[in-house]
């Protein structure tokens, strides 16, 4: 297994599938605690489902999950609720609720029969407003608001959640490239300034080497490496994990910045 110093979410041995057929088989991984971990991969190998299988959204037909060392699938779903939050992809809501509604959602695993709403549910969701910069839209219905909004709105939920883990199922889906940068900068913000571990699917591999601290690659359900932008978006890899010939060049800080190659200039390449 690959491993790293503190990891509070764990897979072992994961065999994860839909019906009769297994996506991944065999898996095992660890997540960085106080990181941003990207996973990355062609399209069907198994990012999705992995991620679904760590926030116990699919229950693994063999092998474990531990969240902060304990086996996910013997815990309480308030008690997971309490430490693990999962955005997936086109989540839905009722029709007509508003942005302050939907965020005191992310309340209800510290709700009980006998403490329903308290002052700090009430602070709790005011500050996950206040940070996303949803304050004024907070009686705004969720169906009216712009792609961007509504996804910082449902970030905003499970930051009211308050949980030390965040899974982000491809949180830029749909979005146009100012709102998903503003989307990433905020997750950025919420793992530098508060601390959260994030884990999140992205397809953008320019987006996953500037946000991330490590990137998991993967390819035919299973892990093919882990390591940094720098490490993982190369040349090589990228034409081995995805079949893409492409130049990797790199920014002022260091950042990989992946250019596909054309038709055109694949041409010259090889008459070169």
């Amino acid at each position: 297994m690959t491993g790293f110093s503190s990891s509070p979410l764990v897979g072992r041995d994961l065999a994860i599938g839909y019906s009769q057929k297994l996506i991944i088989d065999g898996l095992d991984v660890s997540i960085a605690d106080g990181e941003i971990t990207t996973i990355i991969g062609p399209n069907g190998c198994g990012k999705s489902t992995l991620l679904r299988g760590l926030g116990r959204l699919l229950r693994p037909s063999r092998g474990q999950v531990l969240l902060e060392g304990r086996d996910i699938s013997t815990l309480r779903s308030r008690d997971v609720a309490r430490t693990l939050s999962v955005l997936p992809q086109s989540p839905s809501a009722p029709e007509g609720i508003t942005v302050a509604d939907l965020v005191a959602r992310g309340r209800h695993p510290h709700q009980s029969w006998l403490q329903q709403w308290s002052s700090t549910d009430e602070n709790e969701t005011e500050a996950a407003m206040e940070l996303t910069g949803m304050m004024e839209l907070r009686d705004r219905p969720l169906e009216e608001l712009s792609g961007g909004q509504r996804q910082r709105a449902w970030i905003a939920m499970t930051l009211a959640q308050d949980t030390s883990v965040l899974l982000l199922d491809e949180p830029t889906t749909y979005l146009d490239l100012a709102h998903a940068i503003e989307v990433l900068e905020l997750v950025d913000h919420l793992n530098r300034e508060l601390n959260r571990t994030v884990v999140m699917v992205l397809h953008d591999l320019n987006l996953a080497a500037r946000y991330s601290d490590r990137i998991i690659a993967m390819q035919d359900g299973a892990i093919k490496c882990i390591g940094t932008p720098e490490e993982i978006l190369t040349q090589e890899r990228l034409l081995d994990i995805f079949g893409l010939e492409a130049t990797v060049l790199h920014d002022s800080e260091g950042t990989p910045i992946v250019v596909p190659l054309s038709g055109r200039r694949r041409a010259a390449t090889r008459t070169a």
